[in-house]
């Protein structure tokens, strides 16, 4: 009797080792392996900034319109996979739309925007920003995967990544590979974060507007970021060697060294790593403000106030010195539909 309870134990144990071996194999086989760089393709048509004119540009994590006040996430210490039903995701979407509208920007930078999957209820994100700014969006996929086995329930199908829309005319786009963060086997369900460049010409001259669009690392156990800085570094010094305006901007998943209005207390959780002037090319300076917090800590729904949640600043603007920065402005949300908040870039040509 106790040789057959072995042996059944044994085949379940084989069956189990099998499953998963099969499992791995086939997410590894499916795994996204995107080129270091791949062409985007762009409008025929759009405007043409003259340099007596100011740029505005605004940078939103939409957080996948899954991730709004009432949210925690399982990453962060809380529990939460996505929202209970399609509606709230829904309400996001709109809620995101209507912030979008109101800051009125010449271009918009927003990161985790999801375009078929099964955390935000399959809904084309990207789609439905589109219809309600009426501007066409470039598209830098950064996260797929059949499907995520983690956690319980898991988190299944994801297709996400960063959108940049624009009025102006992008006369090239590309989507540009950073450096990946993990090893095998964690990445064949990860992210493979990128940059999402736009080449805009400029009227009477010839240089260009390049806006980067960018969500870097969070993760990881530090040294992820670094590497993708450091590639984020090098490409804006190649622009500016060109003599090109530079914009780039997004969720840097790092605090900035000299603002400190919004401590790190919660290390327990998850906590951002740190960038400084030290780690910007010549010729380029941060454009960020810690008048309100971009990001909050999602170990809980958010408290209603920054003093009694965890919050940051991790959103934000890398700026050439040959525009000149008229104006950054957090917009503040009360992280109603997002666990990140938007911020506003003015920049005027010399």
């Amino acid at each position: 009797m106790k040789k057959k309870i072995v042996k059944t134990v044994g085949i379940i144990l084989l069956a189990i080792l099998l499953i998963f071996a099969a499992a791995l194999g086939c997410l590894t086989a499916r795994e996204y392996r995107p080129q270091a760089k791949e062409a985007i393709k762009t409008a025929e048509s759009g405007k043409i900034p003259e340099r007596k004119e100011t740029v505005t540009v605004v940078t939103y994590n939409t957080g996948y319109a899954g991730l709004s006040k009432e949210e925690d996430f399982f990453m962060d210490g809380g529990s939460g996979v996505r929202p209970e039903s399609e509606e709230l995701v829904r309400q996001n979407l709109r809620g995101i739309a209507s912030i979008l509208k109101e800051l009125d920007a010449d271009a918009y930078f927003l990161q985790e925007v999801d375009r078929d999957s099964r955390r935000s209820y399959y809904i084309d994100e990207q789609a439905f920003y589109e219809n309600e700014l009426d501007l066409q969006g470039l598209f830098a996929r950064n996260f797929k995967c059949d499907f995520v086995p983690y956690p319980l329930p898991p988190i299944g199908k994801v297709d996400s990544g960063l959108v940049t829309m624009t009025e102006l005319h992008v006369k090239e786009a590309s989507r540009i590979s950073l450096p990946e963060s993990f090893q095998w086997p964690v990445k064949t369900c990860n992210l493979k974060r990128c940059m999402l460049e736009s080449r805009i010409p400029v009227e009477g001259t010839d240089k260009e507007l390049v806006l980067i669009n960018f969500h870097l690392e969070a993760y990881d156990s530090g040294e992820g970021k670094i590497a993708q800085s450091r590639f984020l570094a090098e490409k804006l010094a190649e622009e500016y060697e060109k003599g090109n305006y530079v914009i780039a901007g997004g969720d840097f998943n790092q605090t900035f060294d000299g603002i400190d209005a919004y401590p790190v207390l919660d290390r327990e959780n998850w906590a951002p790593g740190t960038i400084g002037k030290e780690d910007l090319p010549q010729g380029f300076s941060f454009a960020v403000s810690d008048a309100v917090p971009t990001c909050r800590l999602l170990n809980a729904p958010y408290s209603g106030n920054y003093q009694d949640s965890q919050v940051y600043v991790l959103d934000g603007f890398l700026v050439s010195d040959n525009l000149k920065v008229l104006r950054v402005e957090n917009i503040d949300t009360g992280f109603a539909y997002s666990d990140h908040q938007p911020v506003r870039l003015q920049v005027a040509f010399p």
